[in-house]
C-alpha cells in the first residue's frame, strides 16, 4: 500500500504509539476510517458525475446527427419538388381567403343599461 512495506508500517505504528499514546490511538484510527469512507464516497460521486457528463455528450452528438439529417432531408425535398410546393401553397392561401370571405360577421351581443350583456349576473345576485 502506497509503496510502504511491512517493516516501514511497523516503524510508523511504533512512532504513532509513542507520540499519540495508547489511549488516543483507537480514536485516531476510528477518525481515520471515517475520513477514508468519506473520501471513497466523494470519489464515487465524482465518477458518477463524470459518467453523466459523458452520457449527456453522447445524447448531444445523437441530437446533432438527427438535426443534420432532418435538415438535409428537408433541403433535398425542397430542391426536388419546387413545382409541386408553390402551387399547393397558392391554393392553400386562396382557400383561406375564400373561407374568411364566406364567414358571416359575429353577432353583436345586446347590452343592458348597466353595461352587462343579457344573461350575465352580478355578484350581488
Amino acid at each position: 500500500m502506497f509503496g510502504i512495506g511491512m517493516p516501514e508500517m511497523i516503524v510508523i505504528l511504533a512512532v504513532a504509539l509513542i507520540v499519540i499514546g495508547p489511549r488516543k490511538l483507537p480514536d485516531l484510527a476510528r477518525s481515520l476510517g471515517k475520513a477514508m469512507r468519506e473520501f471513497k464516497n466523494a470519489t464515487n460521486e465524482l465518477k458518477t458525475a463524470v459518467n453523466l457528463d459523458t452520457d449527456i455528450k453522447d445524447i448531444r452528438h445523437t441530437l446533432d446527427d438527427v438535426k443534420t439529417s432532418v435538415k438535409n432531408a428537408a433541403e433535398d425535398y425542397i430542391d426536388k419538388a419546387p413545382a409541386v410546393g408553390v402551387p399547393a401553397l397558392e391554393a392553400q392561401k386562396k382557400a383561406e381567403t375564400a373561407e374568411k370571405k364566406e364567414q358571416p360577421p359575429a353577432p353583436e351581443t345586446e347590452q343592458s343599461v348597466d353595461g352587462l350583456a343579457a344573461g350575465e349576473k352580478t355578484g350581488n345576485d
